[in-house]
């Protein structure tokens, strides 16, 4: 007997180890098939099958795994596998986040189903792993199943292996797998059923599958992001043309290879001279290049197209970026031979040989792709419910939020996404509210685009699916029931369909803001503003601008300390314009669009021209109670034309105004402090209330300040104290970035460091937290800011507008016609976008980041940049060793160029649509002048915001340089120096997020109360 029972645990024994072995998905299943049948082991039996294996199985090997697993198994929330007991769940997909998520269902006791539409794990592909994830999977007993996981100098691993351990775990836990299986669409359960007729189920291939009757509760898409559930739209993140190249070659795992030296990733920006003799010893142009080595040696570069056409990989150039990638236009011989040259040089030619390995469709391993737009799906989870049958609709992994593939943020975040969703199935299943339960994924999911690995929780060992344990300073109410209850989808919203959904953040913004777009609703605002002002009488935007007075009246009614009114002479236009237009370039940062001269010729001003100039007025001022009550609002006291411009700006405070600021609120919301960053943090706007602090980026700088002086004792040198001068700006720096982080980019505070002590103590882990939140910027800057495709109609010939060609008419570099919709000015001149660049470098140039020499009138890049990045089309000098600002410079400049893009295709179809209202394009009778006119207007709206985004991302940038200069060891400038610099930075950060945030505000009380609002203002309400 005793003879038998050790036979059959030897077997047992060596039949699980074939089982851990396997190493193809067709010969795990195979292995485990053999092992539940010679064993006698049902793995239908979900419930007990775990525990029928853990006691058939138990050599030392397989208890080592048992520990791990049971470990795992004993966490609280689980409550002992009856958590979910009853649930029935469908995950479609079975990459590493579906599987991920099959085990934690698994483990809170439901019944859980994943099919797969393949029946290999054939990606090649090597994903980088954050330390949570590694700590997670070592939990599971990854090194049990794959020996060498994690063992390299960098953490990574293949997604085969990956997809190959997180398979055995599900089956051991008794996840039901089911491979070739495609999933089609959900089957709702039949109308006018008797008793408790059929539930939700699933429509698959092959249609005969015994899975066709398999009801479910629960469904989650996991299938990546061709996701195939229904109610989930998606916003789409586009950036500059990106073309990625991936390349496997065949590790033959020698002593060789092994001595080869990885590449976690090395861009452009950071290492100039690699990319440089690169591209000079092969032709070969890159912006980034990552080099692991796993079961083969992973390659991963983003090429540039110029390169690729050079080299031959490309064949033709097209605009269209399907036809640019398409099959037929890529030459496949030149693309391995490009994707070798680059592996080649960038390992130093250490490799001994590079044969691509190959790939499921037995071809070089070897793809060329296009990374330019990323996807998120608006929502990340909804209930829908029929004839009684309740079903909630979930999903996770790439299907919810793709990744930016350079930053490696696919697995973890994915990972952090399946044990949200785990948690609400666990809160259904346990009788939580349904409202409440989305509310609390929703909010969850705001968070998930912003986690990194410095602003989650560092102790690993506690991790479970409750999201408290993962995320610091968890609000989980800040998204409330009634914010969501569009999705829930019950049987009497059928005639709804559920792509129109509700009232999401998102879409109530744009019906917001498409009741502001009419011409009509400016000349009223401006009729408001200018009423009861001598010699000004508004009745159009044409011929009541002439004389300059609406203007100064304008501007003399939200800042009266600018302008002496009652002094301007009516008969005076072209000064009386001139100073408006000076005044508000200075202050606001308003580029004229013409001269005091041209308005006051014969003509009428021209129409288009106003409305644009008027509407930035009208966007700066619009929520400032200025302009709704007529009390007076002081601004900051530094302007924001000064500052973009770095110079020393002249204080504009009245005396006497002490009532003015009791008034004011955006003093009162300087004073609320901390408070205030606290309430931003739950995405809320702030009661209006008093406080005893200071606004924080001032208060800081001034602190700064006070220390600086008192180390500096009379009668000694500045030099004496470098050291801890230096220590002090250089923490005060990254204090103050990490403040305007928050207020600039609605940064949760969750997502900061409780203990901002570790600024002082350890400046080099504070760079991690600076670059990390940075990455985020690309994702924070929401589709609200790309355009809407706008149809361009013509008409017929209209006489209205004059064209008189001359002065702003006409670009001051290339002499050509100028329209009004891409009129750009500086320096008093008027110009192209295109034709703004450096007279020395030829460099592009931005507004208020160029140097005028007006000795000999030449357009410079700034000269403070000799040490440092311009940016415009240069950048860093290799200056920077550290990670300081790796993920800022680079998101920076993708979003610089990103928005340069925008702004050009709003220029070219403002112009077309200009061009028509001038008669100067043949008109079809399709629209009427009113309609072009609204859409052109709607095009100008559009242009202001992108450019006020333009400005942040101007001033972070310079900020970052001023970080860099400051701490880098050449830096030859006296302290004095550098902290006036910071001072003015502040300054500029300062004004900045005091207008942003006076409209941020505006906007969120406005979305408290959307359609009370609308509809007091005689706006009709349509959810989009």
């Amino acid at each position: 007997m005793g003879e038998k029972e050790d036979e059959r645990s030897a077997q047992a024994g060596q039949l699980f180890e074939n089982f851990v072995q396997a190493s193809t998905c067709k010969g795990t299943l195979q292995a485990f098939s053999i092992l539940c049948r010679q064993m006698d082991l049902d793995p239908l039996d979900y419930r007990n099958f775990y525990s029928n294996l853990k006691a058939t199985v138990t050599n030392w090997k397989a208890k080592a795994l048992w520990t791990k697993l049971d470990k795992r198994a004993g966490h609280k929330e689980y409550k002992r596998a009856k958590a979910c007991e009853g649930t029935r769940s469908l995950i479609i997909g079975g990459g590493p986040c579906g599987l991920r998520t099959a085990i934690e269902l698994a483990l809170l006791g439901a019944k859980v189903v994943v099919i797969e539409k393949r029946d290999t794990f054939s990606r090649n592909n090597v994903l980088h792993l954050w330390p949570y994830t590694i700590h997670d999977l070592r939990g599971l007993g990854a090194k049990k199943f794959y020996g060498k996981f994690c063992a390299g100098a960098i953490d990574h691993i293949s997604i085969r292996q990956l997809q190959l351990m997180l398979l055995k775990v599900s089956l051991i836990v008794g996840v039901e797998v089911h491979v070739n299986v495609e999933f089609v669409k959900l089957l709702e359960p039949p109308d006018n059923q008797e008793n408790e007729g059929p539930g939700w189920r699933a429509e698959i291939r092959p249609s005969n599958h015994p899975l066709t009757d398999f009801e479910f509760d629960v469904v989650i898409g996991a299938d990546g992001r061709r996701n195939t559930l229904d109610g989930f739209k998606r916003k789409e993140f586009r950036g500059k043309l990106a073309i990625a190249i991936t390349a496997n070659f065949v590790n033959r795992n020698t002593t060789a290879e092994a001595k080869v030296e990885e590449i976690s990733g090395v861009a452009f920006i950071f290492n100039q001279k690699f990319f440089l003799e690169l591209k000079e010893e092969t032709g070969i142009d890159l912006e980034n290049i990552v080099y692991y080595r796993d079961n083969t040696h992973y390659f991963v570069m983003t090429a540039k197209k110029q390169s690729l056409l050079d080299k031959g990989v490309i064949i033709h150039d097209y605009i269209e970026t399907e036809k640019l990638l398409g099959q037929d236009n890529v030459n496949q011989e030149a693309l391995l031979s490009y994707a070798r040259e680059a592996a080649d040089f960038g390992t130093n030619y250490q490799l001994p040989s590079l044969d691509y390995a190959i790939n499921h469709c037995n071809q070089p391993d070897v793809a060329m792709f296009d990374f330019t737009c990323m996807y998120a799906s608006e929502n990340a989870a909804l209930f829908r419910e029929k004839c009684g049958h309740q079903l909630l609709v979930a999903l996770v992994g790439d299907s919810l939020l793709e990744p930016f593939w350079p930053t490696g943020t696919g697995c973890a975040r994915g990972f952090l996404a399946a044990f949200d969703t785990v948690w609400m199935v666990r809160g259904w299943a346990q009788g939580k509210a349904h409202l409440e339960i989305l509310a609390e994924r929703e909010g969850l999911y705001r968070l998930l685009p912003q986690t990194t690995t410095e602003n989650i929780s560092k102790n690993f060992d506690q991790y479970t699916i409750d999201p408290v344990t993962r995320y610091p300073n968890l609000n989980s109410s800040c998204v409330k029931p009634h914010q969501v209850r569009h999705l829930f989808i019950d049987g009497q919203q059928d005639s709804c369909p559920l792509e129109r959904g509700g009232p999401t953040r998102r879409s109530v913004n744009l019906s917001r803001r498409e009741s502001d777009i009419r011409p009509s609703r400016l000349l009223t605002w401006c009729q408001k503003q200018t009423q009861g002002y001598r010699g000004v009488d508004v009745t159009n935007l044409t011929s009541s601008w002439k004389s300059g007075l609406a203007l100064c009246a304008l501007i003399h009614r939200l800042r009266p300390d600018l302008i002496d009114f009652d002094s301007l002479n009516e008969k005076d236009s072209a000064k009386n314009n001139q100073l408006a237009f000076d005044i508000a370039e200075h202050e606001f940062g308003i580029q004229p669009v013409t001269t005091g001269n041209e308005m006051a010729l014969d003509q009428d001003p021209d129409k288009l021209m106003m409305v644009l100039y008027i509407s930035k007025l009208y966007e700066m001022f619009r929520n400032s109670p200025a302009s709704i009550t007529g009390r007076l609002l002081f601004w900051s006291a530094y302007s924001v034309y000064n500052l973009m411009n770095r110079t020393q700006p002249k204080k504009r405070i009245p005396k006497d105004n002490g009532k003015l600021e009791e008034n004011d609120p955006m003093n009162k919301r300087r004073r609320k402090g901390s408070t205030y960053l606290e309430e931003l943090s739950c995405q809320s706007a702030p009661p209006a209330g008093d406080g005893g602090e200071q606004n924080k980026v001032r208060s800081m700088a001034t602190q700064l300040l006070a220390k600086f002086e008192e180390n500096a004792s009379p009668g000694s040198s500045l030099r004496n104290k470098v050291s801890s001068s230096r220590l002090e700006i250089h923490v005060f720096l990254f204090s103050f970035i990490y403040t305007i982080l928050i207020l600039t980019f609605s940064v949760s505070l969750s997502f900061f460091p409780l203990n901002f002590s570790i600024f002082v103590l350890t400046v080099g882990k504070v760079s991690s937290h600076i670059g990390a939140r940075a990455e985020t910027l690309a994702i924070l800057y929401e589709t609200d800011h790309r355009p809407n495709a706008l149809p361009v109609s013509t008409c017929i010939v209209r006489k209205e507008f004059p064209q008189n060609l001359g002065g702003s008419d006409t670009c001051h570099f290339c002499s050509k016609r100028v329209y009004v919709m891409e009129r750009l000015s500086a320096e008093g001149h008027f110009f192209h976008r295109e034709c703004f660049r450096c007279d020395v470098c030829s460099s592009t140039l931005r507004l208020g980041g160029h140097a005028y020499d007006s000795q000999h009138g030449m357009m410079l890049t700034h000269p403070d940049t000799s040490h440092s990045p311009t940016w415009g089309q240069k950048w860093f000098t290799v200056l920077v060793d550290s990670d300081l600002v790796v993920y800022c410079v680079k998101v920076i400049q993708r979003q610089l160029e990103e928005v340069g893009e925008k702004q050009k295709d709003l220029e070219e179809r403002g112009v077309t649509i200009e061009k028509v209202l001038r008669g100067e394009s043949p008109g079809d009778g399709l629209s009427d002048e009113h309609e072009l006119l609204q859409m052109w207007f709607k095009l100008v709206l559009e242009k202001n915001r992108l450019a006020r985004y333009e400005e942040e991302l101007v001033i972070f940038a310079q900020e970052l340089e001023l970080e860099d200069r400051q701490s880098h060891t050449l830096c030859n400038c006296s302290e004095q120096e550098m902290l006036t610099e910071i001072m003015k930075v502040v300054e500029r950060r300062d004004t900045l997020v005091s207008l942003l945030e006076e409209q941020r505000l505006q906007e969120r009380a406005e979305d408290r109360d959307p359609e009370s609002l609308v509809l007091s203002r005689g706006y009709q309400f349509h959810w989009t």
